[in-house]
Parts: C-alpha cells; sequence; structure tokens
C-alpha cells in the first residue's frame, strides 16, 4: 500500500492508531460529495475498533459521518459490504455513500447523536417500546441461519465454533483476571475452571447459527426519526443467537432491573417460537450471557491497559455484578460464578486501597 499520510502514533506491536491530515479530509469529501464551500470537520469520540470518526457539515444542516479505519484489523474491511448486505435484508443501518477501498474511508449517512445509552434514565414505559423494537430487529437477523445461501454473497469474520469461545475465554483470564485484576489462578483450580469453560464452549455450539451482530449493547443502537438502527456491525459473523441476547440485556452499559429484563426475554421467546422449552430457552440465555460478558471484561482490560482508552474502566463494576448476577442463576457454571465474586472483592478492596 502505498503512503497516504497515515501515521503511527503508538508503539505497541501490530496495535495501530491511524490519524489523516484534515487536508485530506477536506479533499475526499469536496470530491466524493462534490461540495464547493466550506466544510466544517468535528471528530468524534474514539472507539476500540481501531476507527477514528468525523462528522462533515456543510451548508446548513447537510452532514454525514467520515470513517477512517485500519486495514490491519480485517473486521474493518468488511465494515462497507456488509452495510449494503444488511440494508438489502431489511436490517435498519446507516446508508452507505461511499468507500474508498485504497484510502480505507468510509462515508455514512448521520443519524445523529441519540443512541440507546442515552436513553438509559427515560421511564421504562418509553424505553421498552425501543428495546422490544430493537429485539424484532434482532430476531430478524438471526432468522438468517448458516445455510441460507444469501449468506455467501458477503465477507464475515470467522464463524463461531468452540475453538473461539474458548479464545474468548481466554481473552478473559489473560487480559482481565491475570493482567488487570492480578489474580493467578492456582493449578488445581485452573484446570476445573477450564474444563467447565470447555464444557460451556460446547454446549453454546449446538445446533445451527445464525447470523448475530456480535456486539449488539446499547452504543451501538442508534435512534434516529423513532426507528432503531444498528452500527459497529463489522464484527458480524455466524453464531449462537443467544449471544447477541446477552449482550443487549445484560449490558454493562445500562441497568435493566430483573423485571424489565424478564419481560424483555420473554418478548424475544414469543418471537422465535422455538421448539424449546421455556426454561431451557433460559439456560441457554444465561450461559450465553456468561461468555458474552467474559467477553467484555477481557475487552476492558485489554482496551485499558494495552491501548490506553481508559473510559472503559467505570464500566468494569457493572460487568462483574452482571456476570455474579448470570453465574448465581446456573448449576453449570460455579467455578466462574465462584471467579466473578473473587474479582468483585479484588476490586473493591483495590478502590479502598
Amino acid at each position: 500500500m502505498k503512503d497516504l499520510g497515515l501515521k503511527r502514533v503508538d508503539g505497541g506491536e501490530d496495535i495501530r492508531k491511524i490519524i489523516m491530515p484534515r487536508k485530506e479530509i477536506l479533499n475526499f469529501a469536496q470530491e466524493v460529495l462534490d461540495i464547493k464551500g466550506a466544510i466544517n470537520i468535528s471528530p468524534l469520540e474514539k472507539r476500540g475498533s481501531d476507527r477514528n470518526f468525523f462528522r462533515l457539515k456543510w451548508k446548513g444542516m447537510n452532514s454525514v459521518i467520515l470513517i477512517h479505519y485500519d486495514p490491519h484489523r480485517i473486521e474493518n474491511n468488511y465494515y462497507a459490504d456488509i452495510a449494503i448486505f444488511l440494508h438489502k435484508i431489511g436490517i435498519p443501518v446507516p446508508k452507505l455513500i461511499h468507500h474508498d477501498q485504497v484510502r480505507c474511508l468510509i462515508l455514512i449517512e448521520d443519524l445523529g447523536d441519540t443512541n440507546l445509552w442515552s436513553l438509559r434514565d427515560t421511564p421504562w414505559e418509553n424505553r421498552k417500546v425501543i428495546y422490544k423494537k430493537i429485539l424484532s430487529i434482532a430476531y430478524k437477523l438471526h432468522s438468517f441461519q448458516e445455510e441460507n445461501p444469501s449468506l455467501g454473497t458477503i465477507r464475515l469474520m470467522e464463524a463461531f465454533d468452540p475453538e473461539l469461545y474458548r479464545w474468548e475465554q481466554r481473552y478473559f483470564i489473560d487480559n482481565f483476571i491475570r493482567d488487570f485484576l492480578g489474580i493467578e489462578l492456582e493449578p488445581p483450580y485452573f484446570k476445573e475452571l477450564d474444563m467447565e469453560l470447555s464444557y460451556l464452549a460446547e454446549r453454546l455450539s449446538r445446533g445451527k447459527r445464525s447470523l448475530i451482530h456480535r456486539d449488539l449493547q446499547s452504543h451501538n443502537v442508534m435512534l434516529h426519526n423513532g426507528e432503531a438502527f444498528f452500527i459497529d456491525f463489522q464484527g458480524m459473523r455466524l453464531g449462537n443467537p443467544f449471544y447477541d441476547l446477552g449482550s443487549l440485556l445484560f449490558d454493562p452499559y445500562v441497568n435493566l432491573t430483573e423485571a424489565e429484563r424478564k419481560e424483555l426475554l420473554y418478548f424475544y421467546y414469543s418471537l422465535a417460537k422455538r421448539d424449546i422449552d421455556l426454561d431451557d430457552f433460559k439456560i441457554i440465555f444465561m450461559e450465553a450471557s456468561s461468555q458474552r460478558l467474559m467477553q467484555c471484561l477481557g475487552a476492558y482490560g485489554f482496551l485499558a491497559l494495552k491501548k490506553g482508552i481508559k473510559s472503559y474502566l467505570k464500566y468494569i463494576p457493572s460487568a462483574i455484578r452482571n456476570l455474579k448476577l448470570v453465574t448465581s442463576n446456573l448449576n453449570s457454571l460455579p467455578r466462574l460464578h465462584g471467579l466473578s465474586l473473587e474479582c468483585e472483592c479484588k476490586l473493591l478492596t483495590s478502590l479502598i486501597e
């Protein structure tokens, strides 16, 4: 790839942060959008995906979002094609305006600044309507199972299988338990925990895999003109649909009450009409939620320690609390439950110190 002015601003292994000069952003926007006048460029909050976001505004209220991505993170290269595919199958996502694969630039529709997270303190009677819309969209996405021929037309990240679930579990142990909290697991205990998590990975891999968002949490759902839109779907893949349910209903960024979570879970169950007993449905949901929460905590540890993104630190207590709650309702994960209690104790101790 020729030099396009990308600057390496950190020295860490293969972790890259990329910055594009303002002049090149202006030239690109003027060229693609055929804008003659001035363009206002506002950087948006940095996310943990090796991408930079900018809002471009001109001629009053006209605006778009520009994404500048690092192609070395493979999933970033899939975003544009997935956006086109999701639009075709009726999943609401921002409209793709232009994709320049050489300069790693994407222009998408600007849906504003209101996401599901920003409504976290609004009355439940209002929020539950939005959540049910989101679950209905998720169910439509999940109806695309692995044998669907249309899925062969798009590039996706590798599908979830036992080994990928196991990778997430090790990611949690390495980046959060060991590196972030400094907990060293004794070999006998680690062996028992590892066996327990191995069985979990096997259970989550049973049955047909569905198309899942893979990061369906409150920051990744935009609200625009009364409708919900999915964003940050570049990591989309085939997997267990309960992973998405766990992402949304045990979201560390938003505190749902037990009654609220139960109402939403029953709503999805009524949509799915699966040939599965409700009690078994709940167990699979709780197990998939445990898996997702391990992934979240592993990511928080990695992003804070390895990439210096400290904004995720404030969500660690709620993620641990959710993991403790989920595993307390399962007979299959006693060691993970015990570990969640130790994490909570360790975190409280460090805060006191």
